[in-house]
This record gives C-alpha cells, sequence and structure tokens, in this order.
C-alpha cells in the first residue's frame, strides 16, 4: 500500500525514511505578483502542491489605546495585539516597528501594561475544524508560533533596553518574560489541542557571527522558558513535532535546543553555519529544514548553481531522512524567477518519491 504524503513527511522528519524531500519556501508581496502574472494562479502554496500549511489564530481586535505609550503622535501606525506599532517603511513590506515599553523605568509600569489574553483576545472558534479540513487534504499543518519570547519581549521593549534589562534589571526582565512565556504556554497548549501537526517557535538569538548574547546567558533566561513552552505542547500530544527557529549562527546552543525537546532545525542559514557539518554531528538526534541560502545562491547564483545546491543537500543533509529542503527565509523581490523554478525542479529531479 502505498504511503500517503503525511505518512512520508513524519517519517522523514522522525528519520525513519530517506529519499523523500518535502519542500517549502515564502514569497514576498512583489514575488508573489510576479507568480500570479506568470502563472494566471493565485495560490503558489496550491499551484506547487507544498506539502506544509502555516496556521496562525488571528487576534480579536482589542479596545485600547496604545498610542498613550508612545511620546510622538504620529499617524499611520497600526498595532498588533501586543500593542508593538508597525509604521509603513519604504521599501517592499518592512516597517518601522514602535515600542510601548520603550520608556517604562519601573516594575508596576510592565504590571499595569495589558498584555493580551490567551483565550478571549484571540479567535479560537472554527480554529480546529480549519486544522482538520487541511489534514483531510494530505497535508501537513503547522502552527506558526516563530516569535516565541524573546523576539516579543524586545519588540514590546526595544532591543537594546531589553538586552540591558538582562544584565542591569534582571527582575524586571524575567517578569517581562514570564508574562509572555504564561501566554504562549497556553497558545501552545490550544494548537496542539486544535490538533496541528507540527508547533513553529523560535526566536533570533544570533548574528551571522555569533549569538547576540553569551550561551549561558541564552541558558539563564531563554532555555528555561523555551522549554515551558515545548512541554505545555507535549502536556497535550506527547509527540507533536517541535520545529525551532533562528536565523544566524546559533551552534552554540544546538545541544541544548536537542535537550528541551526541539526536532527540527530552522533555517540551518549556510551564510553562517555548514549544513552538511551540522547534519553530521547531530542528525541522528535533529531534522533540519532550510539550508538554501537566500544571501548567496538564490539572488546570485545561476539557474545551475542553484540546482547544484539543492543536490547537494538533498544528497548529504537529506541523507538518513530528516530534510526539509526550504530557502532560509522569505524569497525576497531580487531572487530571479529561474532560480525558484530552478529549485522546484530540483526537488522534483532528485527526490526518489
Amino acid at each position: 500500500m502505498a504511503l500517503s504524503r503525511r505518512d512520508k513527511f513524519f517519517k522523514t522528519v522522525r528519520r525513519e525514511m530517506e529519499g523523500y524531500i518535502p519542500y517549502d519556501f515564502d514569497l514576498s508581496p512583489s514575488q508573489i505578483e510576479r507568480f500570479r502574472q506568470k502563472t494566471g494562479a493565485q495560490d503558489y502554496r496550491d499551484y506547487y502542491d507544498l506539502p506544509m500549511r502555516f496556521v496562525a489564530v488571528s487576534p480579536e481586535k482589542r479596545n485600547i489605546d496604545f498610542m498613550k505609550y508612545f511620546d510622538s503622535q504620529d499617524g499611520g501606525i497600526t498595532f498588533d495585539e501586543w500593542g508593538v506599532g508597525h509604521k509603513k517603511g519604504t521599501l517592499e513590506h518592512f516597517t518601522k516597528m514602535q515600542h510601548p515599553m520603550e520608556n517604562f523605568q519601573s516594575l508596576e509600569e510592565f504590571q499595569k501594561y495589558p498584555y493580551p489574553d490567551p483565550v478571549k483576545d484571540y479567535k479560537w472558534d472554527g480554529f480546529a475544524e480549519k486544522v482538520a479540513e487541511l489534514k483531510e487534504r494530505d497535508l501537513i499543518v503547522v502552527a506558526s508560533m516563530a516569535i516565541t519570547i524573546f523576539e516579543i519581549a524586545w519588540y514590546l521593549r526595544g532591543m537594546e533596553r531589553f538586552l540591558i534589562d538582562m544584565m542591569t534589571d534582571p527582575e524586571l526582565a524575567c517578569y517581562h518574560m514570564d508574562r509572555i512565556t504564561s501566554i504562549r504556554c497556553e497558545c501552545a497548549r490550544r494548537y496542539v489541542m486544535a490538533g496541528v501537526d507540527v508547533l513553529h517557535i523560535g526566536d533570533d538569538v544570533a548574528t551571522q557571527i555569533d549569538m547576540m548574547m553569551s550561551p549561558d546567558v541564552w541558558r539563564e533566561f531563554l532555555k528555561p522558558r523555551l522549554k515551558k513552552v515545548i512541554d505545555a505542547a507535549r502536556e497535550v500530544k506527547e509527540d507533536i513535532i517541535i520545529d525551532y527557529h533562528s536565523d544566524g549562527n546559533i551552534q552554540k546552543i544546538i545541544p541544548d535546543l536537542i535537550e528541551i525537546g526541539v526536532d527540527v532545525l530552522n533555517p540551518v542559514q549556510p551564510e553562517c553555519m555548514d549544513p552538511v557539518e551540522i547534519k553530521q554531528q547531530y542528525g541522528d538526534r535533529l531534522s533540519f529544514r532550510g539550508t538554501i541560502g537566500t544571501q548567496t545562491v538564490m539572488p546570485f547564483g545561476t539557474p545551475e548553481e542553484v540546482d547544484e545546491v539543492c543536490r547537494e543537500m538533498i544528497q548529504k543533509v537529506g541523507k538518513g531522512g530528516g530534510f526539509i529542503l526550504a530557502p532560509t527565509h522569505v524569497i525576497e523581490p531580487e531572487v530571479p524567477w529561474e532560480n525558484i523554478e530552478a529549485m522546484i525542479n530540483a526537488v522534483k529531479k532528485y527526490s526518489r518519491y
């Protein structure tokens, strides 16, 4: 009996099957428009039959005047459910972020801040039915909760200010992270209760040179809180797949991520980590999603070079299973369409199923 796509995906991610290469990619808005012009289709995930669908519960509209947290009264700012402001930038889909807690001086100000309620401030009704519909189509459903703790903390506070808090006022930093962690734990439970196959979590904690903070600081402040989120998900479903994202060079904490229950590492950025070497070191305990550079081969390589890189990753990182091929970031406007097609064709050419 032939395996379903879902069966092949799970066997691959759990390193029980070699030769099937799931793949995925995200297009920037201008690339989506280019896709529609070239194909006449609307949904590139359906058109290219991508096996994964990323879902996230929508926030309710909160009746809160977040402008009171800002000195400037500039117009054109939109707010997410956390109260983080976004002002349209001058380039593509990028925005300028506004930090509502940037000028907070006391713990009391944090205690009074209206953090979102993980139940009433999100539209959970009907979400499980949406997940079920996708699974009935033989798709893998991934709950997107990638901005999990650290990034939310600094989006609210400002990166420089929050990094200083961690060093000079750990009580305040811990209170802030604990509030966020509690919310994310409840969201994780509800995503898994809704029936998702994969929980996608993470925070960017590294530059392309090294960690943004020392590994010891990460282990003190972020590792135990990240573990709480993973444990909350596994209280509901013991074998839920945990997909962890961080850009940059995170080699120093990969063993820690494995220890707290991460199953899939994303994006394994080749500009700063060697995916083949990482596979050799951790491939018996960890699977990988990514490895195709969006700063190098995708924008600047030829279609032949894209094909060659994809072939090498499929043969070396895909050896023994445990590999989902993907670009390491959203495919931005400068990537030639021929290179996107070369990546798609390479998966079809070199995957054995």
